[in-house]
């Protein structure tokens, strides 16, 4: 059978610890958290964009754009 039982995770587990350490795994742990936390917020922040252009401007809003480019 091709299926892993809880012994051959549990051998390959203790592997890698002897392998790398423990603070070795920890890094690497604190790293690729550090990375999807850094693309959940990228991609939070471009969907807001989206919807922000997306979103109809009202005569005020409009306004306000043509002030404030006036101004620059």
């Amino acid at each position: 059978m091709a299926g892993l039982s809880i012994w051959h995770v549990l051998i390959f587990a203790i592997v890698v610890i002897l392998l790398f350490g423990t603070s070795k795994l920890k890094n690497l742990g604190k790293d690729v958290g550090g990375a999807v936390k850094d693309f959940k917020k990228s991609v939070r922040d471009e969907e807001a964009e989206q919807a922000k252009l997306k979103e109809p401007l009202t005569i005020d809003a409009q306004v306000k754009n043509t002030e404030s480019s006036v101004k620059s």
